[in-house]
């Protein structure tokens, strides 16, 4: 392992990286539960989902830390997730074999750009702001679809949402487990998110929401994976390239994000700023997302709950080793995490889309032609259930505001190309 993982030259012991890894694994062990019952309501199976899930983030994971050595483990990304069964499958009527065949291809070729380090330029074409207002978009998103689940907030034919009866037993639930995952938050508990997740489910037994089957074990053998559930007759169609394109865009910068923001926390960055083994690291998140493709579940993308394990002292791919590890244990507890109902997981959900609204602090308010096409990325996409439609309407704004106020020199060749298909979307909508 000291040979290996280099223990001694990042600063670090075997004990310290399995207590770090331990932390990570804690801190997103959330997505076994919730990444099932987001993809279930795509109409796939969500035992195995389940198995899909826990086996691609063991995979991807296991790649980071033999490849790329570095502290960071990977899972189906939460919003994508969101993205693929609520506006692909439900929203645009794809099937999910065809929403798969999506992320598959989208995988396919972050494999090739990681391989000939083309990302740099697909990184540069997208504005700055942009980039940071997904994140915020995709959070108000998810904390949406986390209030929708537990009954918080209703359809309302005045108002088109309106807040939901409190007294009923889903949202009281998901109230407390909302008020006991915010103070575990507080006091830096580790696996805040797990923990209020497993709390809401035991208060949701005498409410009559989670229910426990007779001859119940927490123990029990893995379903079958949905393996290679691939459609490929529509994917010469706009939309189809409209849905490829929004995988891609936010797996590519969700991924960067999460390496410069884990390894800065690590200390790990380079003079120039650069992240060690880049190339490796990504080409493990592009394996991860081909895997899980093939197994069954949405992409999969480094997460930034691996700064938990980081500042446990996680400082090589052991950290990660040991997560991944962990992952395939939990593949052995699909009993448990199947049990936890929606209204248990809709505080992770409201609590993750307040995690990911933190580049709005750095997006430039006072410059209208950047902080109006932020602002539509993020507003729309809630309001228009849908992630492609506010990166719509967040890059034609770009484009026009930038046009008419006489800054064209911002707008890259492949910003503009990326518009023209936007509108031709538009127009044969």
């Amino acid at each position: 392992m000291e040979q290996f993982f280099k223990l001694k030259q990042h600063g670090t012991t075997v004990r310290t990286e399995l207590v770090a890894g331990l932390t990570t694994f804690m801190t997103m062990a959330y997505i076994l539960a919730v990444n099932p019952n987001i993809l279930s309501n795509a109409g796939m199976s969500a035992q195995a989902v389940f198995t899909a899930t826990a086996l691609a983030s063991a995979i991807a994971t296991i790649c980071m830390a033999l490849l790329a050595n570095l502290p960071i483990a990977l899972a189906p990304g939460m919003g994508l997730n969101a993205f693929f069964a609520f506006t692909v499958v439900l929203g645009m009527g794809y099937s999910w074999q065809l929403t798969l065949t999506a992320v598959f291809l989208e995988g396919i070729l972050f494999l090739l750009l990681s391989l000939f380090n083309v990302r740099e330029a697909i990184v540069k074409s997208i504005p700055t702001n942009i980039k940071k207002a997904v994140s915020v978009g995709i959070g108000l998103f998810i904390a949406f679809i986390g209030l929708q689940n537990a009954g918080i907030v209703v359809k309302s034919d005045a108002t088109l949402v309106a807040l939901g009866s409190l007294d009923k037993g889903p949202v009281l639930v998901a109230l407390i487990g909302l008020v006991l995952t915010g103070v575990l938050l507080a006091f830096k508990v580790k696996g805040a998110l797990l923990f209020g997740i497993l709390g809401a489910t035991i208060v949701g037994i005498p409410f009559g929401v989670t229910n426990i089957p007779k001859n119940w074990n927490p123990i029990g053998s893995p379903a079958a994976p949905l393996l290679f559930q691939f459609q490929f007759d529509k994917v010469l169609s706009l939309d189809f390239f409209v849905v490829f394109f929004t995988f891609l865009f936010v797996d590519i910068f969700d991924t960067v994000g999460t390496l410069v923001g884990i390894t800065t926390q690590a200390g790990m960055i380079d003079k120039e700023g650069n992240v060690p083994r880049v190339k490796q690291a990504l080409l493990s998140d592009a394996v991860g997302t081909v895997v899980g493709a093939c197994l069954g579940t949405s992409t999969v993308t480094s997460y930034i709950e691996s700064a938990a394990g980081v500042a446990d002292g996680g400082r090589t791919g052991l950290t990660a080793l040991t997560t991944g590890i962990l992952f395939l244990l939990a593949l052995f507890l699909s009993p448990l995490f199947l049990l936890i109902p929606s209204a248990a997981t809709a505080p992770a959900l409201i609590l993750v889309g307040l995690f990911m609204m933190e580049p709005i602090k750095d997006v430039e308010l006072y410059d209208f032609t950047e902080a109006i096409p932020a602002f539509l990325t993020i507003i729309m996409m809630p309001l228009t259930y849908s992630i492609a439609d506010g990166l719509v309407f967040g890059i034609l704004s770009y484009i026009f505001i930038k046009l008419f106020t006489g800054k064209v020199k911002d707008i890259s060749a492949v910003t503009w190309i990326v518009g023209i298909l936007f509108i031709i979307r538009l127009v044969m909508k």
